[in-house]
């Protein structure tokens, strides 16, 4: 994201990363220390690094410490991010309370037979994930249905968990309302939709073979479970912020379409009052809120230290190894990949790599299309092979972790052709500078 505020000096303070190095050294020790690196909130330890970094430099007058900090807190593009998060909440949460995902997956399983339904359930989690904008909710929704086909097909538990985690990662790395699409355009500043389309080329090649894959995985033929009944009409509302998105409406309009087409429906199907609507909604809100005051945490800080000089510093060792366009994305592509491996968050990855990001993009003449790509391609593609990341952790939970992590990741083809596709495409598709 762009800065409007002035540096103290085009000099690089390594001094000045101090907070950001401290979140990463508490957050993954605590990770390590507690075998789960959920286990200590993410915004309070934002808020003690934050407090550090106003700390920090005592020679500036503190008022002026403070100033930077919400300067950066309150940023127009940290301000808009979070009321897009917020919006995206209420469209997911009421979306899925007037049946939207039980219709999806049910509508799908009527089609399935034992030899596709690994397959099957990577387009189904794809699906609701690009409607949904979120992986762990996807997984979290999708996985009892894996787990339960594959108690009748032996040996399958494995491949249909990864097939689910690869599918919420492919739909989540699209979808216009997803937490990682929102940070990755904002902060580099481009339009969803240029971005949906140079994302989907880039891993609609990973999808394709992932779901080829898995069909020939060897499944043996059984039986699976009846499918349920389903309503075709709950899943209008994710059509209708597909084509809206894809058309160029501003994303604002968007969700709020979306949300007032689903409360619609959901009235006019009788699974939901009007009340019950609100409350729905609210309740979609309600659990963005923390990643909102995590944005603007990270604004906060972020503004600190380009203030005191990190960033400068930052770029001036970046640019030893970059100098054109195709060097400067691999760039890109390590310093997010290194991040979310240590922080097992592919959104707070983004929102902390973002502005670094942008400015090695501009200063080596990369599209800003592309950096925002590859910040939420190798991030998802990172993300989704962490064995103490949330998707997969979420998965081995709900299967009562009757497979270990290993077998898991073995057969986690999508995340790694995702890594695989994304480096081909820097490698290939950056040699020219663009203009």
């Amino acid at each position: 994201m762009s800065s409007e505020n002035t540096l103290r000096s085009e000099k690089g303070n390594p001094l000045a990363l101090l907070p950001l190095l401290l979140f990463v050294l508490i957050y993954l020790g605590a990770g390590i220390a507690f075998g789960d690196f959920y286990k200590i909130p993410v915004p309070v330890v934002f808020l003690l690094t934050a407090v550090i970094g106003l700390l920090q430099f005592p020679s500036v007058p503190f008022t002026l410490r403070l100033q930077e900090f919400c300067r950066g807190a309150g940023h127009s593009d940290i301000m808009l991010m979070c009321l897009i998060f917020i919006l995206a909440g209420a469209f997911g949460q009421l979306s899925k309370d007037i049946g939207a995902v039980d219709s999806v997956v049910q509508f799908a399983l009527h089609y399935l037979s034992p030899g596709t339904f690994i397959a099957g359930l990577f387009v189904i989690a794809a699906f609701i994930s690009l409607s949904l904008g979120t992986s762990v909710g996807t997984i979290a929704a999708v996985t009892p249905i894996a787990v339960g086909l594959s108690q009748s097909v032996p040996g399958s538990l494995a491949p249909a968990l990864a097939a689910v985690i690869g599918g919420a990662m492919f739909g989540d790395n699209l979808s216009f309302i997803s937490d990682t699409t929102i940070a990755a355009t904002r902060t580099q500043g481009v339009n969803m939709r240029d971005k949906f389309r140079l994302n989907f080329m880039v891993v609609l090649p990973a999808a394709l073979l992932t779901i080829v894959l898995y069909i020939f995985y060897g499944i043996q033929q059984q039986e699976l479970p009846a499918a349920g009944g389903y309503d075709l009409l709950t899943v209008l509302p994710y059509a209708f912020i597909f084509v809206l998105a894809l058309g160029g409406l501003n994303v604002l309009w968007t969700l709020l379409g979306g949300i007032l087409l689903s409360l619609a429906l959901g009235m006019y199907r009788g699974s939901l009052s009007l009340l019950q609507g609100i409350a729905s909604v609210n309740t979609g809100m309600s659990g963005m809120y923390e990643l909102c005051i995590i944005c603007i945490l990270i604004g906060g800080m972020t503004g600190l230290i380009r203030y005191h000089g990190g960033i400068q510093f930052l770029l001036q060792r970046l640019d030893r190894h970059s100098g054109s366009p195709r060097r400067a994305s691999l760039g890109i592509a390590a310093l997010a990949a290194g991040v979310n491996a240590c922080l097992a968050n592919n959104t707070i990855t983004i929102l902390i790599t973002g502005p670094v990001a942008r400015e090695i993009a501009v200063k080596n003449k990369v599209d800003l299309r592309k950096s925002a790509s590859i910040l939420d391609t190798i991030t998802c593609s990172v993300q989704g092979l962490l064995p103490y990341g949330a998707q997969v952790l979420t998965a081995l939970a709900l299967a009562a972790f009757a497979v270990p992590a290993s077998a898991l990741i073995a057969v986690l083809y999508y995340p790694f052709l995702t890594g695989l596709s994304t480096l081909l495409f820097i490698l290939f598709f950056s040699r020219k500078k663009d203009t």
